[in-house]
């Protein structure tokens, strides 16, 4: 079974726990919808970048 020989310092924790911040989501404006998505992502429209990358299907309509 695996023991430590020395206790860690807290210089040593602390470097460890250096990456252990959580980060904020960066978020985009696409210019042509207005949409607010992640960076480098496609929009739920479809747009990239401020051009169509996908064709999304259009509105369905609902008869009565």
């Amino acid at each position: 079974m695996a023991v430590a020989k020395s206790r860690r310092t807290p210089s040593t924790r602390g470097m460890r726990r250096a990456h252990d911040a959580l980060k904020t989501v960066q978020l985009s404006t696409d210019p042509t919808s207005g949409e607010v998505h992640l960076r480098h992502h496609v929009t739920k429209d479809g747009y990239y970048r401020g051009k169509k990358v996908i064709e999304t299907k259009s509105a369905v309509s609902v008869e009565d």
